[in-house]
């Protein structure tokens, strides 16, 4: 993949601040049509975005949006054009991961329930989370790794309803990768979490937290959750 031909993501999580919601019907509304907007315009600059509602989910985050761009600049002008538009000047970014797409190097061929990114019809949640490995996982010969990765990849295959994508966040962000599920299943999502715990890999986690959690929904459904309508 050259230089020119990048594929950068981004999981942006918003909390709404509470006095928006005091304001009266008619500026709530005025302040959806805005944001919305803003939201379309953001699709014409290249960056794909599929919005989630966390609202009551996850402390401080209402709508979590996950992010697709051709370049870091490309997801910063349209993050800036949704946070001054309407109810977007209401709005704090609680968490931001970013990361880029790459070939993997203990998977030779990708199957669709890896590398799950923007094709395909969406799944009800999608649960991110930042991840970062220790040093001696680095140290590790690559045949010793391929190994513990041939055992995790093993067990995700068991729940194939359960799709994965997975950036790189190197020299990016704070942690090392990114890495999202879609799912319809909840209850499959902590089966497999469970497993993956007591598999060889999970020597080498030194963090993956915080989890943030999001209903897939459309932006008009998830502005009227928050008193747009």
């Amino acid at each position: 993949m050259s230089a020119g031909d990048q594929t950068y993501i981004q999981a942006l999580a918003f909390g709404l601040d509470p006095a928006w919601r005091r304001l009266s019907d008619d500026e709530r509304h005025e302040d959806g049509c805005r944001f919305a907007e803003a939201y379309v315009a953001g699709e014409l600059e290249s960056v794909r975005s599929v919005a989630y509602s966390s609202v009551g989910l996850e402390p401080g985050v209402d709508l979590l949006l996950w992010r697709m761009a051709p370049s870091v600049d490309a997801l910063e002008a349209t993050a800036a054009g949704l946070l001054r538009a309407g109810l977007g000047r209401w709005l704090t970014v609680r968490h931001s991961l970013i990361g880029r797409i790459g070939p993997s190097q203990y998977v030779r061929k990708p199957t669709d329930q890896e590398q799950s990114l923007f094709s395909g019809e969406r799944s009800r949640y999608l649960v991110v989370y930042p991840f970062t490995k220790s040093t001696d996982w680095y140290l590790l010969s690559k045949e010793a790794r391929q190994g513990v990765m041939n055992e995790h990849m093993r067990v995700g295959h068991e729940y194939p309803t359960i799709r994965q994508a997975l950036a790189y966040s190197f020299g990016l962000d704070s942690q090392e990768f990114v890495v999202a599920y879609e799912t319809d299943d909840l209850v499959a999502f902590g089966d497999l979490v469970r497993a993956l715990r007591s598999t060889e890999s999970r020597r080498s986690t030194v963090s993956d937290t915080p989890i943030l959690l999001g209903i897939h929904r459309p932006i008009d459904e998830i502005l009227s959750m928050l008193g747009a309508s």
